[in-house]
Parts: structure tokens; C-alpha cells; sequence
């Protein structure tokens, strides 16, 4: 295996524990919604501290679920995801291909390079 190979399956690893640890370990059992977003959680707190707070504006728009919320929450996040993926993308692609064109300007350089100088020894 080389190092690389190694980072990412450590990596992966990690990213698989912190999804499934709260999970297996029980975390948030004793709460009414365990995994609430902190919106939710933000709300309830204000809720708690001045029960007659009105907020200053209200959502564009409202889901009509928390699972519908969730899948345009995800929707979000991939396309976010697509967008620095496409643009960490170009940017290897470019300096890939600037190291191309480069190899082969330099390749070319050379084989024209000592052409010359074996005519001129002559």
C-alpha cells in the first residue's frame, strides 16, 4: 500500500466513525429530537429564555416537512460539493496541462538544441 493509500483509508475510517459512534453510543437518546439542526435547537432556546419573542422576518420559503427540508438541505450541500469539486478539478487539469505543453516545448528545445550545436562543431 503506499502512503496515500493509507491516509485515505484512515480517513475514511474516521468520516465512517463520526457518523455511526453517536449513533451506536446512544447519543441524544434523552432528547425529544436527538439529531435537530441547530436552527431548531437555537429556537427552542430563545423559546425558553423569552417566551413572547417574535422574529424579526420570516423564511421565503417554508417545507411542508422536516423531510423535505432535509433533502433540499442535502441538495444543497452536493451542489455545493459538485462546485468545488469541478473547480479543484480545472485547476489540476490546468497545471497538468501546463506541465505538458511545457515538457514538450522543452523536448522540442532540446532535439532542435543539439542539432545546432553538433553543425556548429563541425
Amino acid at each position: 500500500m503506499t502512503r496515500n493509500t493509507k491516509i485515505n483509508a484512515l480517513l475514511l475510517l474516521v468520516v465512517a466513525a463520526l457518523a455511526v459512534l453517536p449513533l451506536a453510543l446512544g447519543l441524544g437518546d434523552d432528547e425529544k429530537e436527538p439529531f435537530a439542526g441547530a436552527d431548531a435547537q437555537a429556537e427552542t432556546a430563545i423559546t425558553e429564555i423569552d417566551p413572547g419573542y417574535e422574529p424579526w422576518f420570516s423564511p421565503l420559503y417554508e417545507p411542508p416537512s422536516g423531510e423535505i427540508e432535509s433533502a433540499l438541505f442535502a441538495l444543497q450541500a452536493a451542489l455545493g460539493a459538485g462546485v468545488l469539486a469541478y473547480y479543484f478539478g480545472l485547476r489540476r487539469g490546468r497545471r497538468q496541462g501546463e506541465l505538458h505543453a511545457r515538457a514538450q516545448l522543452d523536448a522540442a528545445h532540446g532535439a532542435s538544441g543539439a542539432g545546432e550545436s553538433t553543425a556548429q562543431g563541425a
